[in-house]
C-alpha cells in the first residue's frame, strides 16, 4: 500500500489534491502537511502534519513516521510574491526542493512529485504554441527557481535514479481556494469580487493573453502523470501543461453572461510586467503522447462551474 504524503497541503492546488488521493488510497493513507491547517475537510478525514518544509529533520521525521512513499511537493513562494522577497523566494523555492530529493536520492521515496510553472520560461521564448523545448530565459525569480528545479530533478533522474515527475503549469483557476500571490490571479479575483461587490479593477493589460486551466483538470494531470507507468515518463525536468488560453477581457464577457451588471476597470501593476514574458499558449502534445493526456474544460464551461460554486460558497 501506498502512502503519500501532499506537502504544501493548505494551499491552492494540495486542498483539491489532497481529497482526490484519499478517495484513491484511502483517508489514512494520504498524510497533509503544512505550516497553517488546511481545510476544515482535509483536517477532519486524513492526518495532518505541521510542518516547516525548510526543516530537513522534521521532514525526515514525518517520512519515517509514515513510511511515506510518495510525496507531493507543492510548496513555492509564487511569482508577485517572489518579486517582493526575492531572496526568501529562492531560498524557500529551491531548499525545500533538495531535501525532499535527497531523501528520494537515499531511497526512502519511491516517487516524487515537483510542480513547475510557465514562468520558467521568459521573454526571448515562443509566444504562441509554446514548444515543449525551447528558449527558456526567465526573468522572475519564481521563474528561474522553476526553471534551475528542472534541471536539478533531471539531474537527480539520470544521476541516482530519483523517480521524479514534474509539469508546467498555466495559471489555475479555483473557487474552492482564494488566490495565492500568482500573476494569473486575476482570473479568480473576478469571480469573487464580480459576485460581492459587483465590480473588478484588473492588475494586466485587458488584450494580454495567458494559458490558464480549470482546477478540475489540473489535479487530474497531477494524478495522471504518477500513476503512469515510469517508463513513460520520458521528460523528467517538466512536461508543459496546456488548457485554455484567454486575454482578461475574453474571460470577463464570459464572466458578465452570468453577472450582466459587472463593472470592469484596468489599472496595470508591476504583474503586467511578469506577464509580459509568460508564452500565451501551450504545446502539450508531448504530454498527450507520452501519458495520454487531455483536458476537458473550455472557457464557457469553466465559468459555468465557477459561478455555480461560488454562489453556494459565499452565499449569493
Amino acid at each position: 500500500m501506498e502512502s503519500i504524503l501532499v506537502i504544501g497541503s493548505s494551499g491552492q492546488i494540495g486542498t483539491e489534491l489532497v481529497m482526490n488521493l484519499r478517495s484513491m488510497y484511502g483517508d489514512d493513507n494520504v498524510v497533509a502537511s503544512d505550516l497553517k491547517p488546511a481545510s476544515r475537510e482535509v483536517m477532519e478525514s486524513g492526518p495532518f502534519e505541521t510542518l516547516n518544509i525548510m526543516d530537513g529533520p522534521a521532514l525526515r521525521g514525518i517520512v519515517n513516521k509514515y513510511k511515506i512513499t510518495q510525496v507531493y511537493h507543492l510548496v513555492a513562494m509564487l511569482s508577485a510574491t517572489a518579486e517582493q522577497f526575492p531572496d526568501k523566494g529562492w531560498e524557500l523555492n529551491m531548499t525545500s526542493l533538495f531535501n525532499v530529493l535527497a531523501l528520494a536520492k537515499e531511497g526512502l521515496l519511491k516517487k516524487v512529485y515537483w510542480p513547475s510553472s510557465i514562468a520558467a520560461f521568459g521573454p526571448t521564448t515562443p509566444t504562441l504554441n509554446t514548444p515543449q523545448y525551447t528558449v527558456m530565459e526567465p526573468t522572475t525569480v519564481y521563474g528561474i527557481s522553476k526553471q534551475a528545479g528542472e534541471r536539478w530533478c533531471e539531474y537527480y533522474h539520470a544521476k541516482y535514479n530519483v523517480d521524479v515527475r514534474s509539469l508546467r503549469y498555466p495559471g489555475l483557476i479555483s473557487w474552492k481556494s482564494e488566490p495565492g500571490g500568482g500573476t494569473t490571479d486575476y482570473a479568480v479575483d473576478v469571480f469573487y469580487e464580480g459576485l460581492k461587490t459587483g465590480k473588478y479593477e484588473c492588475f494586466l493589460n485587458k488584450d494580454q493573453a495567458l494559458p490558464m486551466m480549470y482546477m478540475p483538470d489540473a489535479i487530474r494531470a497531477t494524478i495522471e502523470i504518477m500513476e503512469a507507468p515510469a517508463e513513460q515518463i520520458a521528460i523528467r525536468s517538466s512536461y508543459n501543461l496546456g488548457g485554455i488560453s484567454f486575454t482578461p477581457e475574453e474571460i470577463f464577457a464570459e464572466v458578465k453572461k452570468h453577472i450582466p451588471n459587472l463593472e470592469i476597470t484596468y489599472a496595470p501593476d508591476f504583474r503586467q510586467a511578469i506577464a509580459e514574458t509568460w508564452p500565451a499558449s501551450i504545446d502539450d502534445s508531448r504530454a498527450q503522447k507520452d501519458w495520454n493526456w487531455a483536458h476537458k474544460y473550455d472557457l464557457s464551461a469553466m465559468t459555468e462551474d465557477m459561478i455555480k460554486n461560488l454562489r453556494i460558497k459565499l452565499g449569493v
